[in-house]
């Protein structure tokens, strides 16, 4: 007995999917003619991008190779997922990782509530005056230097400075701060909040001002005072900024800039400073180990992708709010 098959089904699809395309073609061609200026301011956008962020990706195919920089990537040989071995049965693989994800964690319970607080107690202030003297008081840690944030850090922490003024004066012992490996944590958290709080309430009361005034007059008829105010209107106005912002967070849970943890640590404090981003750095730029650090980069990379699409998986089936 013979079995025949149509194919006729099979290649009616194949047609409809060819004439998609060609119909695609054909509208990107006529609306790129009438828009052509528009796509012209485009050009140097998309050239940026293709240069500088999709093209350097050639470059991580080194975390597979035992790069030599003499030879170029393709004549280093390869070397798998060696390097990646090597990373995770590392003296340090538990240290950093650990580190890495404490640092985000409190950053998450602490920092980012920060901005969204702040913007709702500003936008409780009625002088137009104070208001803005007061955004430009709590914008300004953001224009300092990095270097210069770090060092009034580290002088405040000293063991003659300002915060051991503090102690010694209700009645505490003198110390440096900086040289205390469970106290790293707590001054990282704080000189986070007070550099970047105030700039990040930009967003939130740019969000606070989109919410429909007529609603809080409405509650007011209704009795409801500014606390209740705040709980059903103010924070559901900005719920979708939140969690949008939320999302943009999570997807930076395995990654901890490297340039502020440098200038604060020291050997003394590895144990709790070390951080996957300063341990690249050690091992690429300081021991030459380009493979090595590109392998770790990333991984890193690589769980922050995930944790970024799962989050905006979450959000998006549950309250219908999500990047894509």
């Amino acid at each position: 007995m013979t079995i025949t098959r149509d194919f006729k089904p099979e290649m009616q699809e194949k047609k409809n999917v060819v004439g998609r395309i060609l119909q695609y073609l054909s509208d990107l061609k006529q609306n790129m003619l009438k828009h052509k200026l528009v796509y012209l301011l485009a050009v140097p956008v998309v050239a940026y991008y293709v240069v500088f962020q999709y093209l350097p990706m050639y470059g991580a195919s080194i975390a597979f190779r035992d790069f030599f920089p003499g030879r170029g990537i393709m004549g280093s040989p390869w070397v798998g997922f060696a390097h990646f071995i090597d990373f995770f049965t590392g003296p340090y693989f538990f240290r950093v990782v650990r580190n890495t994800l404490m640092i985000n964690i409190l950053q998450l319970i602490f920092v980012f509530p920060a901005p969204i607080v702040l913007a709702l107690m500003i936008n409780e202030i009625y002088r137009l005056r104070f208001k803005k003297t007061v955004q430009t008081i709590i914008y300004m840690p953001h224009f300092i230097s990095l270097i210069v944030i770090c060092g009034m850090v580290l002088d405040f922490t000293a063991r003659d400075g300002l915060v051991n003024d503090i102690i010694y004066f209700f009645g505490g012992e003198r110390t440096n701060i900086m040289l205390n490996p469970s106290l790293f944590w707590p001054v990282h958290i704080i000189s986070d909040i007070w550099q970047t709080a105030g700039w990040g309430t930009i967003i939130y009361l740019a969000a606070l001002a989109g919410v429909d005034q007529e609603l809080y007059e409405a509650a007011k008829v209704d009795g409801a005072n500014r606390w209740r105010q705040t709980l059903n209107i103010t924070i559901p106005g900005i719920l979708p900024t939140l969690v949008i912002m939320l999302i943009l967070r999570l997807g930076t849970m395995m990654h901890v800039g490297f340039e502020k943890i440098i200038l604060l640590y020291n050997p003394l404090i590895f144990e709790t400073a070390d951080v996957i981003s300063s341990y690249v750095y050690r091992r690429g730029l300081l021991q030459f180990n380009f493979s090595f650090s590109a392998a770790v980069g990333l991984f890193n990379s690589a769980i922050n992708f995930t944790l970024l699409v799962i989050a905006n998986t979450i959000s998006r089936k549950v309250n219908e709010t999500s990047l894509w």
